[in-house]
């Protein structure tokens, strides 16, 4: 190989090499200290856009479940305000079965039909003051659960309705409204038969409602289940593309430091060739 000054070739291969080393290190102590493997769209474009498309679906996943645990919470809520009705009803049983006994005092009677008063106020107060985040419970309109997991096929709407609760609709029934207290405002010995029917018919109707909330209660926790498992793999499925692998990061790592310092002592040694000129010249 002759002897020049202008380029020294030599040097030029050894400095490219040398920026390629140090461009590689770079990444690879940018993996290692951000712990994502991927840390822009030119170290790989296609698991970018495979990590960031499963980060999405994980994120309507979460948000997915919580909207179902919200639903869940909402018809809990109206589930234990018809518990306490029940049990209003059965008290409501008592008197009425009490007041239908010939052997009662007028007095004893009217105190009956008091306390039957105050049940069927209680009734209607549950009716009307239930509420979940602000929001009446029993509206009798629907309330639409969305769960999606991020995509426009992966969606659906669970549509729940809890019924009205008034002393007019006590509980639902398959046709619609439940039992209607109203018909006989008044218990006594004359009334207290056909109260004690209608209020019966309550206490059938008021569970026909829970068996219904139950139902959608099992269908938005399967939801929220079905979606959770889904957030848990696709996490798995990103980490698996988006994670360094320390093993090989920490691999590459003293490998490119050690070509590193052979590339700079390359450089070094490609530079000091052409003082070699000089010596053509003494």
């Amino acid at each position: 190989m002759s002897l020049g000054v202008l380029n020294n070739i030599s040097a030029i291969y050894a400095q490219n090499n040398l920026n390629q080393t140090q461009m590689s290190l770079q990444n690879t102590l940018t993996q290692l200290s951000s712990g994502s493997r991927i840390n822009s769209g030119a170290d790989d474009a296609a698991g970018l856009a495979l990590a960031d498309g499963l980060h999405a679906n994980v994120a309507a996943l979460t948000q997915s479940a919580q909207n179902a645990s919200a639903g869940v919470g909402m018809l809990q809520t109206a589930d234990g305000a018809l518990a306490q009705v029940t049990n209003l009803l059965n008290r409501a049983v008592t008197l009425a079965t009490e007041a239908a006994n010939g052997t009662l005092n007028t007095s004893q009677v009217s105190s009956a039909d008091q306390e039957y008063q105050k049940i069927l106020t209680e009734i209607g107060n549950i009716g009307s003051t239930t509420n979940y985040n602000g929001n009446a419970v029993f509206s009798a309109t629907a309330v639409n659960i969305f769960v999606s997991d991020g995509t426009s096929t992966g969606a659906s709407t669970f549509s729940d309705t809890v019924g009205a609760l008034t002393t007019a609709s006590v509980g639902t029934t398959s046709a619609g409204a439940g039992a209607d207290l109203t018909a006989s405002a008044t218990l006594d010995a004359t009334t207290a038969a056909g109260i004690l029917t209608t209020l019966t018919s309550a206490v059938q109707d008021v569970a026909y409602q829970r068996g219904t909330l139950g139902a959608n209660i099992n269908q938005l926790n399967a939801a929220a289940n079905v979606a959770n498992t889904q957030t848990v793999n696709l996490s798995s499925a990103e980490n698996n593309i988006r994670a360094t692998n320390y093993g090989q990061a920490t691999s590459d790592m003293a490998k490119f430091k050690v070509l590193s310092e052979t590339g700079i002592a390359a450089l070094s040694q490609a530079n000091a060739v052409q003082q070699d000129v000089l010596k053509l010249l003494q």
